[in-house]
């Protein structure tokens, strides 16, 4: 049976069950800022199980594309060395939200073992909670499991999201693959070895753990099931290997075909062939090569690939040639594999050119290094040189000397890291930095939104780093005020500048902050003197507060116009917004043509001639994507957010920046450059109003 045929039969078997069918979600969680990657079947389900979520159906199937590479579920060292770690997984999964409970689950479960894939029964193995008596009597009396086949386990067979929240425990079934494989079954001293394989996991979701570690009964208890799509399928295909299975034989022929190697036990074959699933999902929810968060795991996991490939005899560029391969083998599936594979390839290839010298220039100096080495570890220096001046990460390091039987000195790396931590340190302090300093009861309420003027005390008032009650003629400062019309510098909006009138003196504010709950005036005494508690008017220039806004409102009609030209793949990266023009990075991997960027600027400016609304609203985060609104990446946002949209649903966004009421203010964008900032990084700047 095809792993395709078990995917379609688990989605179709459950469905016959009232489960409705759910697509698998983003690589890139949306409703969880503590992962990394989505890792299991749950994730897109976790404020369901949480409460804080209702959805118009009680139970839900899926075949969830999973990543664990980085963070805390990280399989990446393992992969190619064992017969199951993968970075990219698909897992099975079957969910009740408060309707059906454990007699259920189990029935369903076994069902599709035992009558649709027609697993012999005396092949499995069942495992339950030492604790859970109704879970044992259900498989042994209505199931009729043999006593003899069944296990009670501790720790591992219970679940909990967290600390704290809904937890349960779980019921596990394994394979038996048989006496020539060696090892015991569950429980056992001899269980991680290889003969008694987990293949799908019920979590029973039925108590609330407390912050004392009290649990309470849930009202509505829940079902959380997972089973991975290559284990099964592996079961099927009466393969002990994984990566025997179809799927991975596929990309493992190709491979071997692309590259030149005729060995096709290879454990290097096997790695590239895990890697290009990983890579290619993720470049396909947005994800892109870069040295930092998401982007730095999917550049490791492609350089991983390479050096595989340069084990293996590669020459020239070669990991970006498996997409069509891979499209083959999972297009039908995930059909954006196929209608994005240019695009993938492209990120892929680039990335690889890009790494060709480093990964050459790296190995030379590490297989000098180890020639050199008197002893079994390498020393912590060399990796740092290799890190620091090649470029040459310390996993792909790890690799090379672990298949050549060394280890690696990483407390002397880590020292070596630390020295440079140090001098960046000592480098930057230059620059006088408050946000340590400041002690202030209280918070900045923001006014700008609907005036340029306000009054106002002065809660705090900083002079070199340090709180002072007062300031005279030519100090400079930094004044923290109960409220005020200036905005802070946020989500690539400069800060405002103006004046604050006293009675006593003038403060030249030259730009605002964000320290926490506080806005941060910086600036200087131009005239007399100012004190701490006094009362002031804080005014906004005017005009350079208008020509920053006609440049943000016309940032989000490029972003608009950028993704309707060049593709869905479009995300911003990064933007610089004043009052004299604008400055928008994004996610794309190539130069944008001057036909592109023609189409671009024409869309934006009919847009402004059109003369649209420019609305504001305060609503839930939830409310926000039904709208489509879209969100920065990496940016913080808490349960009321502002959603920006200009004309209707031409733009709609989460903004906190100021910007014109109607598009027509504006007047006229010109892009002035268009340029590369980074590996699939482009950056254009673009003037408005009368500068254009």
């Amino acid at each position: 049976m095809k792993s395709a045929e078990i995917r379609d039969a688990f989605l179709n078997y459950f469905a016959s069950k009232q489960h409705k069918i759910m697509p698998s979600s983003s690589l890139v969680p949306g409703n969880d800022p503590t992962l990394l990657f989505t890792n299991a079947g749950m994730v897109q389900f976790k404020d369901v199980f949480l409460g804080e979520d209702r959805r118009d159906y009680n139970r839900a199937v899926s075949s969830q594309r999973c990543v664990r590479a980085g963070g805390k579920h990280n399989d990446l060292e393992n992969v190619g060395y064992t017969a199951r770690h993968h970075t990219f997984f698909e897992m099975l999964g079957n969910f009740s939200f408060g309707d059906y409970f454990k007699r259920d689950a189990i029935a369903f479960a076994w069902q599709f073992l035992t009558q649709v894939l027609e697993l012999p029964k005396e092949r499995l193995w069942v495992t339950v909670h030492i604790s859970d008596d109704e879970a044992a009597e259900i498989w042994i009396n209505e199931i009729g499991v043999d006593p003899a086949r069944l296990s009670r386990l501790d720790e591992d067979n219970f679940w909990q999201m967290g600390d704290t929240g809904p937890c349960g425990p779980c019921t596990e079934i394994f394979w038996d693959h048989g006496e020539d494989i060696p090892g015991g079954p569950p429980g056992s001293e001899d269980d991680d070895l290889d003969r008694y394989i987990e293949i799908w996991n019920l979590v029973f979701m039925q108590f609330e753990r407390d912050s004392s570690g009290k649990m309470t009964p849930l009202p509505k208890p829940s079902i959380d099931t997972g089973m991975g799509l290559e284990r099964i399928a592996a079961v099927m295909q009466g393969v002990h290997n994984n990566y025997d299975i179809d799927l991975f034989q596929h990309l493992i022929k190709s491979a071997a075909q692309i590259i030149g190697c005729t060995d096709l036990q290879e454990n290097s074959l096997k790695v590239v062939a895990d890697h290009i699933r990983s890579c290619a999902f993720l470049v396909v929810d947005g994800v892109e090569p870069s040295n930092e968060g998401r982007g730095y795991v999917l550049r490791r996991i492609i350089r991983r690939a390479l050096r595989h490939g340069h084990n293996l005899g590669a020459s020239g560029s070669f990991f970006y040639k498996l997409v069509g391969p891979l499209a083959e083998v999972m297009g039908e599936a995930y059909p954006e594999l196929v209608s994005m594979s240019e695009q993938i390839a492209s990120v892929l290839k680039k990335e690889e050119e890009q790494f060709a010298r480093t990964l050459d220039k790296g190995m030379g100096v590490l297989e000098a290094g180890l020639a050199e080495l008197k002893g079994t570890q390498l020393p912590g220096e060399l990796i740092f040189q290799l890190y620091d001046t090649f470029g040459f990460p310390t996993d792909l390091t790890n690799d090379v000397a672990r298949e050549k039987g060394y280890s690696l000195d990483m407390e002397g790396y880590e020292k070596c890291m630390e020295e440079q931590r140090s001098r960046a340190r000592s480098a930057s302090q230059f620059g006088l930095d408050y946000s340590d300093n400041i002690r202030v009861e209280g918070s900045t309420q923001f006014r700008g939104y609907e005036t340029l003027e306000n009054d106002a005390n002065i809660l705090a008032l900083y002079a070199e780093g340090e709180p002072v009650g007062s300031a005279t003629e030519g100090t400079e400062v930094v004044v923290i005020l109960d409220q005020t019309a200036f905005y802070a510098e946020s989500g690539g909006q400069v800060g405002d500048s103006g004046y604050l009138q006293a009675d006593s003196g003038k403060v030249e504010i030259l730009d605002c902050r964000k320290s926490g709950e506080h806005h941060l005036h910086i600036g200087r005494v131009i005239s007399g003197e100012i004190q701490s508690g006094q009362k002031v008017t804080a005014a906004v220039d005017s005009n350079v507060r208008q020509g920053t806004a006609l440049n943000h409102s016309a940032t989000h009609l490029m972003h608009a116009a950028l993704q309707q030209v060049l593709g869905d793949h479009v995300v911003q990266k990064g933007s610089l917004v004043d009052s004299e023009r604008l400055r928008f990075d994004f996610s794309h991997n190539q130069a944008v043509t001057p036909e592109q960027l023609r189409q671009i600027e024409h869309r934006v400016n009919r847009e402004i001639l059109r003369n649209s609304q420019v609305n504001t609203q305060v609503m839930s985060m939830d409310d926000a994507k039904t709208q489509g609104a879209m969100a920065l990446f990496g940016e913080k946002y808490g349960d009321q957010v502002r959603v920006l949209s200009i004309g209707g649903d031409f733009s709609v966004e989460l903004c906190g920046g100021t910007h014109v009421s109607q598009t027509g203010d504006i007047g006229l964008l010109r892009i002035s450059g268009e340029s590369s900032v980074a590996a699939g990084v482009r950056r254009i700047e673009a003037v408005t109003g009368e500068k254009a």
